[in-house]
């Protein structure tokens, strides 16, 4: 039998399968959410349109709220409603627990065992403690409190060094970039691998290793046909299985080359990697090397870009809207004075550049559809039946933008945050038991970056035109333009230069 035949008859074979898969379906579940009509074997594979949180956001403006799609022979559903999402969380948190196991959980994250791969067990459960209690507490926290602040305040010094008399030109997009990976990496290992006194080899690692990051977060989503359809995966049409091998390799060998040198260290340094170190000897069958370079590749990926983004869109805001700008320095002189720099002690006090945070965080949800969920059993979402193992995802940006449940909703307007129950409605870290668990970290170190560019310089657009916020494809939401300012140091940066 050739090639072409076999090929007919597996495409014969799929076609009757996947039919057969939905009249069963449909006779079992009578009442599936709406949709659009789906084709043979891909269902509806045909609408991932990308944007995705933006085409489907026009789907549920048709279909409503709560619409389904088949990708393949699998169900997924898409929630756009703040009140069936607050239902999912709660009533249905337990069933909805777990992640859909795609190709990239078996190959980059160690066969479904990370924190954000594996399915709602006692070995989720068990790293999730360690991540609360052993990464990520305030306790731990507060001691990698220095290393947010060196990182910023050499960010700041970069900046002033062409900035002293007048305003001039900077490119901050590739900057934030460059300092978030810094923070992460430091809590992790100690190492920095950018700035002028690292290391070229480090640098040119730490550039095909970020490399390798964006890569992971576009090819972990809900968007590759070849999770969907056996064919493609038996083929490897799209090239899918042989990106993650190679990917799973490269990051590997990364990690691991990290965690044996901190193994032959005879000083042991205030890192995530000597912690965790220092548990497996007490504890060496679960605390195993693949354990901990799955919770580094977690804080890799879920601490960078979605940080480093947030940071952009934030500023990108300010500078869009200088009144804003004004009243975040306005507080800054109020709660911290001209006298001083700002510390992360002050934070709490910056009442309205949270404002600005949460505003941008509703506004440019660093993961316009929220990362994505699996039922473990039938239940029920907004009134209509999910059976076992339908894929569930959030359009959290959509809901962020719903003018049924914002004032103006697409207008960038931080007051709205001090009316109560505003803060209820965000959804930007997720919710229920798979919330991500870094949001403390991240509002620290995104707060303390944005409180000493406003204090220490003078900013203004490049041009009269307002700052381009347009988006690009992908998993996080990126800017398309880097953002390029001007910038001029205030008399108070001399107390942070002489420090």
């Amino acid at each position: 039998m050739d090639i072409i035949t076999m090929l007919l008859y597996s495409l014969l074979y799929l076609t009757i399968f996947f039919i057969f898969s939905l009249l069963i379906q449909s006779r079992k579940f009578k009442n599936l959410p709406p949709g659009p009509p789906s084709l043979p074997i891909i269902g509806n594979l045909h609408h991932l349109k990308k944007p995705l949180h933006r085409h489907f956001r026009g789907l549920s403006q048709k279909y409503g709220d709560v619409f389904s799609l088949w990708f393949g022979s699998r169900l997924v559903v898409v929630v756009s409603s703040p009140t069936v999402v607050q239902e999912c969380f709660t009533k249905n948190d337990v069933v909805l627990a777990n992640r859909p196991r795609f190709l990239s959980g078996k190959y980059i994250f160690y066969n479904y065992t990370t924190v954000g791969s594996s399915e709602y067990g006692e070995h989720w459960r068990n790293l999730r403690r360690i991540t609360s209690l052993d990464v990520l507490s305030n306790h731990r926290l507060n001691s990698f409190s220095p290393i947010r602040r060196d990182e910023t305040t050499r960010l700041i010094r970069k900046l002033s060094e062409d900035s002293t008399k007048e305003f001039a030109r900077v490119e901050l997009s590739s900057k934030f970039y460059d300092m978030t990976f810094n923070n992460i990496m430091r809590m992790i290992s100690g190492k920095r691998y950018y700035g002028e006194d690292c290391d070229m080899a480090d640098v040119e690692e730490a550039k095909q290793f970020r490399q390798m990051i964006s890569e992971v977060l576009q090819l972990s989503g809900a968007n590759n046909k070849t999770d969907f359809i056996p064919l493609l995966g038996m083929l490897d049409i799209e090239n899918l299985k042989k990106r993650l091998v190679t990917i799973s390799g490269r990051t590997d060998k990364f990690l691991n080359a990290l965690l044996q040198e901190h193994r032959t260290k005879k000083q042991h340094q205030n890192t995530m990697f000597d912690h965790l170190l220092s548990l497996q000897e007490s504890q060496p069958d679960y605390y195993t090397d693949q354990i901990i370079k799955g919770l580094g590749l977690a804080m890799l990926l879920a601490g960078t870009d979605s940080s480093a983004v947030t940071l952009e869109w934030s500023v990108c805001n300010l500078f869009n809207h200088p009144e804003a700008l004004e009243k975040v320095r306005k507080e800054l002189d109020t709660h911290v004075g001209r006298d001083r720099i700002v510390e992360e002690s002050d934070i709490p006090k910056l009442s309205y550049l949270r404002n600005v945070i949460n505003e941008t965080l509703r506004l440019y949800t660093p993961a316009p559809l929220l990362l994505p969920h699996s039922s473990a059993g039938e239940c029920t979402i907004g009134g209509y039946k999910a059976p076992k193992d339908t894929i569930v995802l959030i359009n959290g940006w959509a809901i962020h933008r719903d003018p049924r449940y914002w004032e103006d909703a697409t207008s960038f307007k931080p007051e709205r945050f001090e009316r109560k129950g505003e803060l209820e409605k965000m959804i930007a870290f997720g919710l229920g038991r798979r919330a991500c668990p870094g949001e403390a970290l991240a509002l620290r170190a995104i707060s303390l970056t944005i409180a000493l560019l406003v204090q220490c310089f003078d900013w203004k657009r490049v041009g009269d035109d307002k700052i381009d916020m347009a988006e690009t494809d992908g998993f996080t939401l990126t800017k398309k333009v880097p953002l390029v300012a001007m910038c001029k140091t205030r008399p108070v940066i001399n107390q942070l230069l002489k420090s």
